[in-house]
């Protein structure tokens, strides 16, 4: 922007108290600076749109390039799961054809998996009372109420016992 010192704008401010006039001389500057401020925020906008543009090509360069880096990763992966599945529906032909005798006959590892799953059975708790996060036995070792009474039943519990005799 323009570059002005002291000199300068003390040699404009007494221009103006001469052109203007001392009287309206505060409202014009008044004014003056309005303006300045107006134009200064303006020009502010117009850089920040221009950021925001500038960072939103920057933007879309870089979604353009993951892009096209997962398409070839889907396709890296796609070619290996095509090649793996062939490989396999090769060597599953290929034993089908070859004789019994030639095949291990470790199978056995393999029969846990044609035994039935057996039915849920629930195990014997009973899931649906609420519990307390306090365990019984610490609540009777440090005097916990573990069942609610009303004041009376306190009263009358921890009474001492009437001496009549």
């Amino acid at each position: 922007m323009i570059d002005f010192g002291f000199d300068k704008i003390a040699l404009i401010g007494a221009v103006a108290l001469m052109v203007i006039g001392p009287e309206r001389l505060p409202k014009v500057a008044r004014t003056v600076g309005h303006l300045m401020g107006k134009a200064q925020r303006y020009v502010s906008d117009v850089k920040a749109e221009v950021n925001r543009s500038i960072e939103l090509d920057e933007l879309k360069k870089m979604k353009g390039e993951f892009e096209t880096a997962a398409h070839n990763v889907e396709q890296d992966t796609a070619s290996a799961i095509y090649q793996a599945s062939s490989d396999l529906s090769k060597n599953w032909e290929d034993r089908e054809t070859s004789s019994t005798d030639d095949r291990p006959h470790d199978y056995d590892q393999y029969d846990t998996l044609l035994l039935p799953v057996p039915d849920y059975r629930n195990p014997n708790k009973r899931w649906r009372l609420k519990r307390g996060a306090m365990p019984q036995w610490y609540k009777q070792r440090h005097g916990i109420r573990g069942k609610a009474q009303s004041g009376a039943a306190r009263v009358a519990r921890f009474r001492p016992p009437s001496s009549s005799a």
